[in-house]
């Protein structure tokens, strides 16, 4: 194998407290593959000589960070970590055992995707290992991964880029085409910088990581988030101008203000696996007084289409785990230009709107800032909306209400106080349950 690079079972003992490995139950595999490759069985002889391994993948029960998970770790020695069917049957045993002890699956991929000397058959194992992933999700279990050097093929069409979680090694070839088929690959980074990879982490991070990951998604509690305290201005706006201006404010709490302040410490995701990422939206899993939290949090710029379905996304995944959600409303509006109509803009809101209301989980929502019609609305649970002081929420901003109203541009100010937009006016009218104060705890956030 390649000098220096890490077998399956160093990686799991530098990642896990324990491991056992499950007993490998297919006993009835012929040597000579489905294919009768030539020499395919002295090619299995010398990669098991080689590793000390049966097969392309380890599979077993490991305590990470006190969280039990099953783990499934690729030798890429043995034939390149290539995909056979005696692989595929290893993967199911193993995520078959992940459902029967209710933990999650920690995937650790380097794989050159699927085994050519078993053909066919080798393919066919793809299906079957999304069907372990389908049977998983349904489940209500997690699934992260972890992105080796390489990972391409089916095995980053399948384990890889269908986690719930991908977590991606620095410096990896991560791609559906490998470097032999289309030179020079693809970098886990440009996979990060396309919304397709969580996060990019050095491989000495990798145990904290994961074991902050698996807290995270194993500490689940039903009861609903609490509503996070104010941190800007204390006192009530006294006209809807007022309102706009100090939602406006360059220099009140913006979303990562309030996340630092709510939870002990925090996890995101990134992207909207389409290719897409919106800088302007945070989401991720947070830890908050011995239980887990997820938050989808606007950061006061115009929402991309990217962010309205990286929002859905952690809506969905929050939902299927049984995560409580905390949604932070900050943005003038959703963007609206050639590009965000290009990719979708109208598409993407409609879809969050109905994650929302989908969810059986309780989702809370707290506008912090600006509330600029439908793209602020589609972050917003319907009956758990909260509001702070330097908050406002409109059908659409003063200026361009006045605009279709064909009143004159100084009259945003008059239109402001008419559309009702201050925080008070949105506890009145019904529209939110709340004021949050300044200092105060989720359960003292007032009605006006």
């Amino acid at each position: 194998m390649p000098s220096g690079r890490e077998t399956a079972r160093e990686l799991i003992g530098r990642v896990a407290a324990a491991f056992t490995e499950l007993p490998d139950g297919d006993t009835a595999f012929d040597a000579n593959g489905p294919l009768a490759w030539p020499g395919y069985g002295d090619q299995l002889s010398r990669a098991a000589e080689v590793t000390g391994e049966r097969e392309s993948v380890v599979c077993g029960v490991a305590d990470i960070g006190g969280v039990t998970a099953v783990v499934v770790a690729f030798e890429f020695g043995f034939l390149g970590g290539s995909l056979g069917t005696r692989t595929g049957a290893r993967i199911e045993q193993a995520f078959t055992h992940a459902r029967e002890l209710r933990v999650p699956v920690v995937s650790l991929v380097a794989t050159g995707g699927s085994r050519m000397q078993e053909g066919t058959p080798a393919l066919m194992q793809l299906p079957r290992i999304a069907r372990q992933l389908t049977l998983t999700r349904e489940a209500g279990l997690p699934h992260v991964s972890v992105l080796r050097d390489p990972t391409t093929g089916g095995g980053w069409a399948t384990l890889g880029a269908g986690a719930d979680v991908v977590l991606g090694l620095r410096g990896a070839q991560v791609g559906f085409a490998g470097s032999r088929v289309r030179p020079p690959g693809y970098s886990v980074t440009q996979q990060f910088a396309a919304g397709l990879v969580d996060q990019l982490l050095p491989s000495d991070e990798l145990r904290g990581r994961l074991e902050r990951w698996l807290r995270l998604l194993t500490s689940l509690s039903p009861e609903s988030a609490p509503v996070p305290e104010a941190l800007g201005e204390p006192v009530l706006p006294k006209t809807g101008w007022d309102a706009v201006l100090r939602a406006r404010a360059r220099n009140r709490p913006r979303a990562k203000d309030y996340l630092a302040s709510y939870f002990d410490w925090h996890e995101p995701i990134n992207g909207d696996r389409s290719g897409g990422v919106d800088p302007g939206v945070l989401c991720g899993f947070g830890h908050r007084d011995g239980r887990t939290i997820a938050y989808a949090a606007q950061c006061g710029t115009a929402t991309r289409p990217a962010g309205f379905r990286t929002a859905a996304r952690l809506l969905r995944l929050a939902n299927r785990l049984g995560v409580p959600v905390l949604t932070l409303v900050d943005t003038p509006g959703a963007a609206n230009d050639a590009a965000a109509e290009k990719a979708g803009v109208g598409a993407a809101i409609a879809d969050l709107f109905t994650a929302v209301a989908e969810a059986r989980v309780p989702v809370t929502t707290l506008l912090v800032g600006e509330g600029g019609s439908g793209g602020a609305l589609a972050f917003a649970a319907p009956g758990r909306t909260w509001v702070t002081p330097d908050s406002y929420l409109a059908v659409i901003s003063p200026e361009l209400a006045a605009a279709i109203l064909k009143r004159e541009p100084g009259q945003a100010r008059q239109t402001a106080d008419q559309l009702r937009l201050r925080p008070q006016d949105l506890v009145e009218l019904g529209v939110a349950r709340g004021v949050a104060q300044l200092g105060r705890s989720a359960d003292q956030a007032t009605a006006m």
